[in-house]
């Protein structure tokens, strides 16, 4: 084994602080679902285009395929598995649920991350189905279509401004 491919990072991934002696030519991907188990994030192309492996690193969507895990060191990455709360889904899970924005579920923990992201940088804000589509064009879908998906965001968005007041009054 040659140690000069190893190197020791640490991140925290979903609330819990981890260090890991990885193989530096290993993607995040890998090591969320080989070394940590988290395999929610799926890899669907390979090359960054599907979206499926999508998680948020320092609050930026990134396609943890092409991702290394040495640019994780120090960071924090929050993926599909960390989202809910003691069995409670978000207001961003809730809405894909709600509006049966999920078929085979394949791409779904994809989605939800790209939701979760847009809704938190637009932090209540009126949005258009253009920003949006521009927002969640690195996801796709084979199954569902993507009515629902839009309908999703829509949803989660009025959800996410109404706690936004809530919490101001």
């Amino acid at each position: 084994m040659n140690d000069q491919l190893f190197k020791k990072i640490d991140i925290t991934v979903n609330g819990r602080h981890r260090t890991l002696f990885i193989d530096q030519r290993k993607s995040l991907l890998e090591v969320l679902r080989k070394d940590l188990g988290l395999t929610g994030s799926k890899e669907g192309c390979g090359v960054g285009e599907c979206g499926a492996c999508s998680v948020i690193v320092d609050d930026v969507l990134v396609d943890s395929c092409i991702y290394l895990a040495v640019w994780a060191d120090g960071k924090t990455i929050r993926t599909i598995e960390g989202e809910s709360r003691d069995g409670k889904l978000t207001p961003v899970q809730q809405a894909y649920v709600d509006e049966g924005a999920v078929q085979c579920g394949f791409c779904t923990p994809g989605f939800v991350m790209a939701t979760t992201s847009f809704v938190e940088k637009n932090n209540g804000q009126p949005v258009t189905e253009d920003q949006i589509r521009k927002s969640h064009a690195g996801n796709l879908c084979r199954c569902t279509g993507y009515q629902n998906i839009l309908n999703a965001v829509e949803t989660s968005m009025e959800a996410c401004a109404c706690k936004s007041k809530e919490k101001k009054e």
